[in-house]
């Protein structure tokens, strides 16, 4: 049976690695994606060499012409995907309130934790259809909750809200095609997450990978510690 195919993106460091590290553990082949091509190598040879089928293709989810050109090649090696792990992000907002967020702040964050995953799960489904059980896994945050949400974050809630909506349209829109869902990782022990928070980078990535390979998933749900949430 052939290897099942995976991508990662903002996979050079945190969340991302360890989905990357956990996929190619079960005997996956797993492209990861990083905007930072130094550090996407980097992390690339740190897991290939534990003998982990790990490709390394540079990737800003922000440059249409980039995922252009990434798309073209996966058409060309592998030739097919089974699932799409949007985990690329930036949290810019620093200690500003929607009453203070710039409008560039919130564009930027836009671009990469919505538009970008957007084109890239369009610009990938070609690849997806030609899987048997393709998903699309997004990562979100409970920040992006609206039954949950509160103040602080601005930009990168409402991106997060964003990409949740995302979900709901894809999955209704590619049903029978391709599962999508959003996941919560929780607040994970990372650059983004800082050093004092609750959850291991393992645990992060936990819902991620499950979402990614159990045969048993749901489809345009919200996920925690892989039980459906709120949105």
């Amino acid at each position: 049976m052939d290897k099942r195919i995976a991508i990662v993106t903002g996979a050079n460091r945190g969340i991302g690695t360890e989905v990357v590290r956990q996929l190619a553990e079960k005997k996956w082949k797993v492209i990861l994606t990083a905007r930072d091509e130094a550090q996407g190598r980097k992390a690339c040879e740190d897991l290939a060499g534990r003998g982990l089928d790990v490709q390394f293709h540079r990737l800003d989810v922000t440059d249409p012409e980039n995922i252009h050109r990434l798309a073209q090649d996966l058409k060309a090696d592998p030739g097919r995907l089974d699932v799409l792990v949007n985990n690329a992000g930036v949290l810019m907002d620093e200690d500003r309130g929607s009453d203070r967020i710039t409008i560039e702040t919130l564009r930027r964050t836009m671009e990469a934790n919505f538009f970008g995953p957007f084109q890239l799960s369009q610009a990938l489904l070609p690849l997806l259809n030609r899987s048997d059980d393709a998903r699309i896994v997004n990562v979100s945050s409970g920040l992006g909750q609206l039954s949950d949400g509160g103040g602080g974050y601005p930009a990168y809630s409402i991106s997060k809200a964003a990409l949740n909506m995302m979900t709901v349209q894809l999955a209704e829109d590619l049903k029978g095609r391709v599962k999508v869902n959003s996941v919560c990782p929780g607040w994970v022990r990372t650059e983004m997450g800082g050093p004092g928070a609750t959850r291991s980078v393992e645990k992060g990535a936990e819902s991620i990978v499950w979402l990614a390979t159990d045969p048993m998933i749901p489809n345009g749900k919200f996920i925690r510690d892989r039980k459906e949430i709120a949105w």
